[in-house]
Order: structure tokens, then sequence, then C-alpha cells
């Protein structure tokens, strides 16, 4: 009873310093704003129906009051307790105008103002004759703003009519009346006249009717027909342009690829130009090949315009990479009646550029380190738009605390990718996409070095083609991708710890794998008006697959097959990364994922390569354990004892994530997350005691929980999360639950149990 007593007395002390503290500091003779209230009265109108619309008339009260956080008003007593700073600096301007926010004040509320908003949007759904009253209820220096509105039936559309003359514009708008946004027996709605009139001037565009706007659609509305019903008739204002009542055809293309937007007008010589099929190219650097806008500009001599072709036509110059500016004209041709000339001005972006990129990064595993990334670019390599990049890259990391100090990993490395954008090969593939299809080469080695350890070469080798269907779905097909891993100095002290940890050894075998390998995404997460949001990511990778059939490899009977004396890897492995967003408020979103991944070996391998198999733990999966240390199973690595964190990973992956964040204050987000997941091996491994998946897999799954802040430096986001696990998958069955041993006030619990990660971006 007395510890209820206290709870009760500090939310009401609560209360009572965030609000009597908030009206004191109050101007003399000025009441603090609450808020406003809407009732709609009317007893046609379903309940359901007036709830909504009570809600969406609340939404356009203005002034909005001060934010509330359970019930309360924190950035206002912030702002207050900080009062005035003579220093446009220090922590008590940055409280006052940073975190705090100044009182909403009666003084600002303009009853019949909003009266009127009120009046006029409930009128524009059809509520003709609205009535509506205003009021205010005081109380304690706090005053509340209450609505009545009182409306009348809501009209109905009874007809629909369209134009109905002869000539073809009007005809053209006719036959878009199947479409219709304006629906018989549906409620009269202003918004819904204004999309329709947008509708036929989008319908309008695709059909040639260039200089045709929605302004020329005249909605004449007539609400004398009595029973709350209105008849609706579309028509052609008078005064509509006669250019706005004919269809365009395209005549001359005119293309400048050196367009300068520092110069009026563009200065060229007769040999300049260049004609190449409906092309005219004035091209005064010789800097592109003609065949690149054929491929870029959907407009051909002739073709009726449409704003589709125009649209497509734009972006596809802006996703090409090699233009800084892109400006599209259209003018009457002076040769042939009803067309336009269309010119585009293309301004250049620099042909070679250097980037450099210093990265700082930590894990879970106590390692710190950097790495440095040279890039050099060469845009437009072959007069054809393609990107030429070499990279040099080199980094370190090191840990300065835990198991592997001193035992610290260097890598060194250099890549070199060649992009066309376009499809190269033996079939003409074009996409009717604003997104430029693209071909891609690339070569890169890498050189890692665990001091002490051991050493890997690694190279890779990987062709093929990245193209997007549209903004949400986009696809990477590498028809080839080789990879050949050769370890080098591999210390005794590894050996010895190979002799004592088999598994070991397989980070050190010289690895083979050559397949096609495919991803697909989908993502409609850009959407930020929707209250749902998806991502989804797909990954299917085929090794050895055509080598294994043809070769007849089957390791099951020591049939081996080796290429270069090293044995090539055959397998197949899918991954498929689902994550939802949904979104609560304007601040906050509960963001959660699910991760399903399966590789199978068989015939020329029976385990999947080390650089191929799944991995658990770490800042982007399951954050209450360090990285690489969870798994497979129930399996827990006790009979190590080298001095470094063994890689722990497997062939089925099973992960999920649910994450609820929310912004705090300025460029400050929170988050509260629970993670759980494990991996598993698909055949029983004797050196890994309950590794293998069974029936009772979900016995074995690992959950973590925990909070993390974001902060948002509009460049990037650095994240931190401090996590502990709430079930551990290698302990005795009805042990695995430690929620009953948590005690932050213990300093051994807190050394073995939480986790801090800190890293770039989100998890997910």
């Amino acid at each position: 009873m007395e510890i209820r007593c206290i709870k009760y007395f500090i939310v009401l002390s609560l209360f009572f310093v965030f609000g009597c503290s908030n009206t004191k500091y109050l101007p003399e003779g000025d009441l603090l704003y609450t808020g406003g209230s809407v009732t709609v009265k009317d007893s046609i109108i379903k309940k359901k129906e007036r709830k909504a619309l009570e809600k969406e008339l609340k939404g356009l009260l203005r002034p909005k009051p001060n934010k509330k956080i359970l019930g309360l008003k924190p950035k206002l007593w912030l702002y207050n307790i900080a009062g005035k700073s003579k220093k446009d600096k220090g922590i008590r301007h940055w409280l006052r105008t940073k975190v705090g926010e100044p009182p909403v004040l009666f003084s600002q509320v303009d009853l019949d103002y909003n009266v009127a908003v009120l009046r006029n949007f409930t009128e524009n759904r059809g509520y003709f004759k609205t009535r509506v009253s205003a009021d205010s209820t005081v109380r304690n220096k706090r005053v509340r703003a209450e609505y009545i509105v009182q409306p009348k039936k809501q009209y109905k559309i009874k007809e629909v009519k369209f134009p109905e003359d002869s000539s073809a514009l009007g005809k053209t708008i006719a036959r878009t009346s199947r479409r219709s946004l304006l629906k018989e027996g549906d409620p009269y709605d202003l918004d819904v006249i204004k999309a329709e009139r947008e509708r036929i001037d989008a319908r309008l565009k695709e059909k040639g009717y260039y200089y045709f706007n929605p302004d020329y659609i005249l909605a004449q509305v007539d609400s004398t027909k009595g029973d709350s019903q209105v008849n609706i008739k579309l028509k052609i204002k008078d005064e509509t342009p006669e250019k706005a009542k004919v269809a365009y055809k395209i005549d001359k293309i005119v293309v400048y690829p050196n367009f300068s937007v520092s110069k009026d007008s563009v200065k060229y010589k007769k040999e300049d130009i260049v004609q190449y099929k409906d092309f005219t190219i004035i091209d005064t650097a010789d800097t592109f090949k003609p065949r690149v806008f054929d491929r870029t500009i959907y407009f051909k001599k002739g073709d009726l315009y449409n704003r589709k072709d125009h649209n497509l036509t734009l972006n596809r110059f802006v996703n090409l990479g090699t233009f800084n500016f892109v400006k599209n004209e259209f003018k009457p041709s002076d040769s042939l009646k009803n067309t336009l000339d269309s010119y585009y001005y293309l301004t250049l972006l620099p042909k070679k550029f250097i980037r450099v990129e210093v990265l700082g990064k930590t894990n879970s595993a106590s390692y710190t380190g950097s790495e440095i990334n040279v890039n050099w670019n060469n845009r437009n390599l072959f007069r054809g738009a393609e990107l030429l990049t070499v990279s040099v890259f080199g980094g370190a990391d090191f840990q300065l605390s835990g198991t592997n100090n001193g035992k610290n990993i260097y890598k060194l490395g250099a890549e070199t990718s060649l992009t066309w954008p376009r499809f190269i090969s033996p079939f003409n593939i074009q996409g009717p996409s604003e997104f430029v299809p693209r071909t891609k080469a690339t070569l890169r080695y890498e050189y890692q070095n665990r001091t002490q350890l051991y050493s890997l070469n690694s190279f890779n080798a990987s062709f093929g083609y990245l193209w997007k269907e549209n903004i949400r779905k986009e696809h990477q097909l590498n028809v080839v991708d080789i990879t050949y891993v050769s370890p080098s100095n591999v210390t005794p002290e590894y050996l010895a710890d190979i002799a004592e940890d088999k598994s070991l050894g397989k980070v050190i075998e010289k690895q083979l794998i050559f397949g096609p390998t495919y991803q697909y995404t989908y993502t409609n997460t850009m959407q930020k008006r929707k209250k749902n949001t998806f991502y989804f990511n797909g990954e299917l990778d085929l090794a050895g697959n055509i080598t294994g059939l043809v070769t007849g490899a089957n390791v099951r009977k020591n049939d081996t097959i080796k290429i270069f004396d090293v044995p090539f890897s055959q397998y197949v492995k899918v991954k498929a990364d689902f994550r939802h967003y949904l979104k609560l408020g304007k601040e906050s979103e509960l963001a959660s994922r699910i991760i399903v991944g399966a590789g199978l070996p068989y015939g020329n391998s029976n385990v999947l390569p080390t650089s191929k198999q799944f991995v658990v733990g770490g800042t982007n999966s399951i954050r209450a354990f360090r990285a690489r240390s969870l798994g497979p199973g129930s399996y827990l690595n006790t009979e190590t004892t080298n001095s470094y964190l063994p890689d722990q990973s497997g062939d089925l992956k099973l992960e999920f994530s649910t994450e609820y964040r929310a912004k705090l204050f300025s460029i400050v987000r929170g988050a509260l997350f629970v993670d759980a997941g494990n991996i598993w091996l698909l055949n029983a491994d004797p050196n890994k005691p309950g590794a293998e998946i069974s029936k009772d897999f979900m016995k074995e799954i690992a959950v973590g929980a925990g909070a993390g802040l974001r902060f948002d430096l509009s460049f990037l986001i650095l994240r931190t999360d401090l996590a502990f696990p709430l079930r551990k998958p290698y302990l005795p069955e009805g042990d695995r639950w430690v929620i009953d041993n948590i005690n932050f006030g213990s300093g051994p619990w807190r050394k073995d149990n939480l986790i801090l990660n800190i890293a770039i971006g989100y998890p997910f």
C-alpha cells in the first residue's frame, strides 16, 4: 500500500510540475490555448461517418496546441524553465530554442476564421447550408475552443454529363467518361471534381493536346432539382484558346549535348551539326555517339505528343549519370501546322573526378577501426555514357579490449568496374522504363591479414545486368560471378587452434565459387503518406550447377572434381528479407523485419563455402549477441581455448526484429526493439552438438531486447543501441529464458550481458 501511494504521489507531482508551472509564465492577461474540439450534430449521418468527419474537421483547426507526451507538455515546460538567455548560444539557449516549445496563446486563435474554414470544408463535401458556431471554455488560465457543426443532408450526384459537341477535343473528352471519378450516387465532393479535371487533362496530354490544362474544363453544378441531388455537366470553357483544342505531333528533334546554362544562346558551326535518324545533334565537342540519343529519346518524327514519353525521356537523360542539368522545350514548328519541335539542352557533369571516403567503424566484438577508399571515375569513357570506376581501398580493425586483443585485421585491395547504360546482350532488350538499364563488369582483389593468424587473398570477377521496371521494382542478374579465395601465411598458432577446433579450418580453405546470382527488390517506402509500407529483397545463388552436371561430381562418392587444383563449390542458396513499416504518427513508426535463408550444398560440395554461410548477431542482426557468436542451434563453443572469437555459421537462417521508433527532440530519435532468431546446420556435425536443424528448432530461438538513440545529422544517421539477451538457446532446456536474471545493478551481469552497438544508419 505504501509503494502504491508513493507512485500516485509521483504522478500527481509530475502533473503539478508540468501543469501549473506552464501557466505562471504566461503574458499578463493572456491564456494558454489547449486545443479545440469539433462536435457534429446530425441525426441522419451514421455514427461512424460522423466521427470520421469530426476527426477531419478537427485537423483543420489552427493554431495547433502545444505537443503532449502522456498527457504532459514537457517541451513547453523546458521552454519556460530555460527562460530568456542573454546570448544566442549555451545550454539555456539550446533548451529554449531547440528542445523547448513556446506557449500557444489564446490571443493567437481566430475563432471566426476557424468557423469559416469548417463551413467551407463541409459545404465542399456536399453538406450545403451548414451552420457552424464557436465558443470557448476557460479554466485555471487555460482555454479550450469548442465548435458545433450542424450540417444539412449531404447532396449526392444524380447525373454526370460530358461534352456532347462534335469537335475532336469534345469527342476525346467524352471517350474518357468510362474512367470518370464522378459516379452517380456518390456524395458531391469538390475535391473529386478537381481530381476529375486533372484526370481528363492527363488523358488529353497522352493524346497530343500539349497546350491544354485543367482550368479549361468547367464543371456546372445544378442543385435545384430537389431531393438533395445535383447534376454535374462538364464542358469546355468558351475562352479556351484554339491551340489548346488541337492535338500536336512531333516534327524536329534537336539535341544540344554541350549546353551551358551560363550562356543565353548556343554558338555552333555548320560542321557541328549531325543528322542521325530523326535527330539533329549539335555536339560542338563531339562528346557522344549519336546512338546514345536514339536509345534515350522516346519521341520519333511524326509521333503524337504524349506526356508519358516526354517524362520518360527526361528521366532517362537524368539517369544516364552524365548530365548535371537537363532542359526540354517544345515550340510550334515553322514548317508544319499543328506540330512541335522538341529541343533538349544538356549540361555535362565533369567527365573525370576523384572521390575520397574515410570511414570510422566499430562492432560488437570490440573491434574499432577505419577505412579509406579512393575512387577515380571517368564518365563517358567510350562516348556512350559509360562509367569507369577504379578504386583503391585499405583499412585496419583493432580490438582495444577483449579476447582478441593484439590480433588486428588489416586489408588492402583494388576494384575496377565498367558500366554501360544499356544491355550488352545477343538479344535486343529494351524496356519502357524511365530508368536506364545497365550492364556492369567488375574485377576486384582484396588482401586481408589477421595478424598472428593467417592471410587471405580474394579475387572476384562478375558480369551482369541491373534494371528497374519502375521506382518500386529492381532486378540484378549476374550471369557470371566468380570468386577465388586462397590463404597464405598461416601461423603455427592458428594450426594448433584448428587441431583443437576443426571448424576453424574452413576459414582458410581454398575456395572456387562461380555461377549466376539474381536479386529482386520491391519497395514502396518512398511513399511517405502511406500508413503501411513494405520492402522485400529476394536472392538466388546457383554455384557450379552446370559444371557439376557436366562432370558428374559427387562428393559423397569421393568423386570430387577440381579446377586448378581447387574443388569448385556446388550449391543452391536462397534468401528472403521482408520488412514492414507501420506509421503510428507524424514522428513515430513500428518497423518489423523477417529474414529466411537456406543453403543446400550438393554434388561437388558437402558444406557451403564459409563466405556464403549465414551468421547472426551484431549491429544489424540480433543486437543482444556479438557478431558471429550465436548458434548454430543450441551449440556453444566451450572447447576452444584460443584467444579470439571464432565465427559461427550455418546453412539455415531465421531472424525476426521489431522496433518502435519515435522522435524525441531536435535531431534525436529513440527506439525500443526486440530481436529474435538463430542459424542451423542441415547435416549433423560431431564437432558441433546441437547445431543440426530439427523439428524442435523453435526451442532454439535466441531473443534479445534493448533501447537506442539515433542522431539524424541529415548527411548520415549515427546509431547507438544497448541490448541484452532475454533467451539464450545454448543453455539447457528449461533454463533458456533469462528474464529473471536481469540485474542492471550488478556489475558482473552488465559485463556479461549488456552489448553496446554503434553503427551508421538504421538496422533495417
